[in-house]
């Protein structure tokens, strides 16, 4: 694990740093969780920057990691948008958690109805370049790699944008539980309603192939054709699971 953490080090500095940055960030959050008794919706206050900022982490390093194989990318670019953008995100969740208000889906004066905007803003462009990055990954010859790897980065990363952008649903509800309140009794941490469809799973599960195809592609499917019917099956999961949500079932059916 040591080894794989350099090697990202030494394929992007600048992500490395962002995304250790981050870890150290979501444990001092944990931290927080145990010792302040600030709550949002009936949880801890610092549970959702300390979810933000580890998931950052995970996505800062595998797009370092990925983008190191593409010939004609400037990894810099890349680098400084994610960190202005992905940082001003996890900076304002974490600074509402402070505050025990709510980040997303807070509209209730204009200034938090600004800032919720510019956080839907700063992911789209995210989500956007990760598209740009997608189609390189389409583009470029990958012929010192194996192909069933490559194509689960492609495959994962066409995954991500579309469950990033899911993102809108929630964002044009002015909320993630379908059928009852946001902030209802769930699963813990993640805090996934027990009772409601949560909009939350499928954004979850959909944006985190980036990490879990090539995983699963690189050290144990080993076959293009098995990997990408994998791949099929993840993306049918993640959108089964919105179906789920918008039908207002809780996770426990799935």
């Amino acid at each position: 694990m040591l080894e794989v953490v350099q090697e990202i080090r030494t394929r992007n500095e600048l992500l490395y740093y962002f995304g250790l940055a981050n870890l150290i960030a979501s444990i001092l959050f944990l931290v927080l969780s145990k010792i302040t008794d600030t709550q949002v919706y009936n949880v801890s206050a610092w549970y959702k920057p300390a979810k933000f900022a580890l998931s950052t982490t995970f996505f800062s390093w595998s797009m370092a990691w990925y983008c190191y194989y593409l010939k004609n990318f400037n990894p810099t670019l890349f680098s400084w948008s994610v960190i202005i953008l992905l940082g001003f995100e996890v900076a304002y969740i974490a600074t509402q958690a402070g505050r025990g208000q709510l980040s997303h889906y807070n509209t209730s004066t204009p200034g938090y109805a600004l800032l919720f905007s510019l956080m839907a803003i700063a992911a789209t462009l995210v989500t956007l370049y990760v598209a740009y990055i997608c189609v390189l990954f389409f583009r470029e010859d990958f012929s010192e790699l194996p192909m069933y790897y490559v194509w689960a980065i492609r495959l994962g990363m066409i995954i991500f944008v579309i469950f990033s952008f899911e993102g809108f649903v929630m964002g044009s509800k002015l909320t993630h539980t379908i059928g009852g309140s946001d902030g209802s009794v769930g699963l813990p941490f993640l805090n996934w309603s027990y009772t409601y469809g949560d909009l939350r799973i499928a954004h979850f599960i959909g944006m985190h192939a980036l990490q879990v195809l090539p995983f699963l592609a690189f050290y144990g499917l080993k076959n293009t054709s098995i990997t990408i019917w994998v791949a099929v099956l993840y993306g049918l999961l993640a959108l089964f699971t919105l179906v789920q949500a918008l039908m207002a079932n809780s996770f426990r059916i799935v």
